[in-house]
């Protein structure tokens, strides 16, 4: 590295500690005055602020990556009100201490688990839904009393601006600051000894975030994703299993990371469900999909020529083509929702995550054989099942571990306030969203009260009665 390039990332080091210094020296006055009322006016000037950003949050999208203005309301801006919302509305019983009920050998205290909160966080955000999971997580921070640095995705400059600017117009930087960058800005916040870290990316990264949390014994929250799959099974219904299959898959040009990786569907019904699907993405996207208005760009150039060579490497080894893109014709960032068959395991496409508008389709005869094939892998951060029998769901649910399951529907667990939202293992660590969110930004103190304990009959010397109370404990509690 030359000078200048020595000089800059030491800027950049020292931009970052100024940021998290401010923070830290605050974090004494902020636990006295950081109260219900006070949370709760920060929430509502974000909620303001994006109301009033909207028009321009929907332009720095279709700036960044063409994401259609319905998308960009459905996906970006509608969640993160509904996240304000509910803690808003819940922030006041999420911040009472809860009593616990005294055990047998805590008979006379008073016990209570006061939430806390955990310090100066960190939250790294993503480029695919760049403003809402930048942002999303911010809401949980400051519900539970934290200060925090988040890092938007360089990969959407347009929205990385917006969100630096919305920021600024709703918090002084010693509560909420902005760093805007790449890998060397990430790099410098990471070094630095945050309380709680919240990344959303890829597994990849995923563990240079924890390696680096480890070196402070800092709390992770790790969004990650994985090849969730689809199983259709032989009693679907097949309409309403191609328009979910459809939306989930091809919403943000499949740049989702609890989108549809594959379809595992049943040799039965699998001619008439690839007839459904096409017409399904006719139906949304027209008969050329890389005109419509609907169908967002894929984010750089590189991530799109990732795209096209997993698709040319599967065509090439004998994967065949339903729909969709030729990899040769392929326009720039745009790519039109494609199927796939005859994948087989060594190809990567099988291999990769795909994190984009391609859908392999793979038949199956033997439930089981979908069942191992899912516990063969890394736990999907998403599971998808589609049929009218219960029993069959149930089934896959129970002898299968996932981030979450969804039943006759694709991604809208994401919206739910009141479920967990994140993975397990590979796809995840730790809950997000509403009270998971909260606590997961919040430290869960225990505080153990003494009223008129009798421990202290038990006391040393032990002889005499204690010697005898001690033994008559031993056999009462087992």
């Amino acid at each position: 590295m030359d000078g200048a390039g020595v000089a800059g990332k030491a800027a950049v080091q020292d931009t970052v500690a100024a940021a998290f210094a401010a923070q830290r020296a605050g974090a004494e006055a902020r636990r006295a005055s950081f109260d219900l009322a006070a949370r709760r006016a920060a929430l509502a000037r974000l909620r303001d602020a994006v109301i009033a950003f909207q028009p321009r949050i929907i332009q720095a999208l279709a700036q960044d990556f063409a994401k259609p203005k319905a998308e960009v309301i459905l996906t970006e801006i509608l969640p993160l009100l509904q996240e304000i919302r509910h803690a808003r509305r819940n922030l006041r019983r999420w911040m009472r201490p809860r009593r616990v009920a005294p055990t047998l050998a805590t008979f006379g205290t008073r016990a209570l688990i006061r939430p806390e909160p955990r310090g100066t966080c960190l939250i790294i955000a993503p480029w695919n839904y760049p403003f809402q999971l930048a942002l999303g997580p911010l809401v949980s921070a400051l519900a539970a009393g934290n200060s925090a640095i988040v890092k938007p995705s360089e990969l959407t400059p347009a929205t990385s601006a917006l969100i630096a600017e919305l920021v600024r117009d709703c918090f002084p930087p010693d509560l909420v600051h902005v760093v805007e960058g790449g890998k060397d800005v990430a790099e410098a916040a990471l070094a630095l000894p945050f309380d709680h870290i919240f990344f959303t990316g890829s597994a990849e990264v995923g563990r240079l975030v924890m390696a680096a949390a480890a070196r402070h014994l800092a709390s992770v929250t790790l969004e990650l994703g994985g090849k969730s799959p689809v199983v259709i099974g032989p009693g679907a219904d097949l309409a309403r299993a191609a328009r979910w299959v459809a939306w989930g898959k091809f919403a943000n040009a499949g740049q989702t990371c609890i989108a549809p990786d594959h379809v595992l569907v049943h040799d039965s019904i699998r001619p008439a469900f690839v007839a459904a699907l096409r017409a399904e993405i006719a139906r949304a996207y027209g008969a050329d999909p890389l005109a419509s208005p609907d169908l967002a760009a894929i984010v750089t150039d590189r991530h799109a020529a990732r795209l096209r060579d997993l698709l040319a490497g599967a065509l090439a080894g004998g994967a065949r083509l339903l729909t969709g893109g030729d990899p040769a014709a392929a326009q720039g960032r745009r790519l039109a929702p494609t199927l796939i068959e005859a994948v087989t395991p060594e190809m990567a496409i099988e291999q990769q995550e795909i994190f984009g508008p391609i859908l392999p389709i793979i038949g199956f005869s033997d439930p089981g054989a979908v069942i191992a094939r899912i516990n063969a892998g890394p736990k999907p951060l998403a599971l998808y099942i589609f049929d009218r029998d219960r029993g069959f769901a149930r089934r896959i649910i129970t002898e299968t571990s996932s981030g979450a399951v969804g039943v006759n529907l694709t991604m809208l667990h994401y919206s739910h306030a009141g479920l967990p939202f994140g993975g397990i293992g590979m796809s995840g660590q730790g809950p997000a969203h509403g009270h998971w969110g909260f606590r997961a930004f919040s430290h869960e103190k225990p505080v153990l009260e003494n009223r008129f304990s009798a421990l202290p009959w038990l006391f040393p010397p032990y002889r005499g009665h204690r010697a005898a109370l001690i033994a008559a404990a031993r056999r009462l509690l087992g």
